[in-house]
């Protein structure tokens, strides 16, 4: 049910925003603005909002196709809704430190989007079923314990070339603490993730 929301919360705030540049200014991730007059709220807001339909849908579709999953994994494994919404949202926080760090002194940097977040769920996927297959390019089905390596390689390697107004970084690290957040919650967790090989 807390996917569902979160997709709706985000496909609603996002059209708005489409049309609106106030409203866009004011929940874009801004690091300048948000250490510089506590507008800490943005390090959330940003993963309500997407740059267009295209960035929207993708993200709201992995989300729905991860997110559902790990939702009723966490229900199963006693964590309930409180669980998965610390692992989306603080899987959106985690990925924003980085550049909050790195940008605080750029006023002109701007980052929006659930990617962070939805990278947590996708490896929190993984984690629980590294053999699941997961579609690469949305063609190629390959098992998880590839795909996530592959992923976080491309992430460092796309960050480094730059150029294509994607925030990798936040890729990278919702994906790091995708992996940690279960053990942080169930360390033995880790037992039940060895025993898939």
């Amino acid at each position: 049910m807390a996917t569902y929301i979160i997709i709706a919360i985000t496909v609603v705030l996002s059209y708005m925003c489409f049309n609106n540049q106030d409203l866009f200014g004011k929940l874009a991730f801004a690091p300048y603005r948000t250490i510089k007059n506590n507008e800490w709220h943005r390090l959330i807001t940003h993963g309500f909002i997407h740059a267009d339909t295209t960035h929207l849908f993708v993200n709201m579709f992995t989300l729905w196709s991860f997110g559902t999953y790990i939702e009723e994994g966490f229900q199963f494994l006693g964590f309930g809704t409180i669980g998965y919404l610390g692992l989306y949202f603080g899987g959106m926080i985690v990925a924003s430190l980085y550049d909050l760090i790195k940008r605080r002194n750029d006023p002109y940097y701007r980052s929006i989007g659930a990617s962070g977040a939805i990278s947590a769920v996708l490896f929190t996927s993984i984690f629980f079923n590294p053999f699941g297959k997961i579609l690469l390019f949305a063609i190629i089905p390959i098992p998880g314990i590839l795909f996530g390596p592959l992923y976080l390689v491309y992430c460092q390697y796309m960050n480094k070339k730059g150029g294509d107004n994607i925030n990798h970084n936040a890729h990278f690290y919702g994906a790091v603490f995708g992996i940690i957040y279960p053990i942080l919650l169930k360390p033995s967790l880790i037992y039940a993730f060895l025993s898939n090989f």
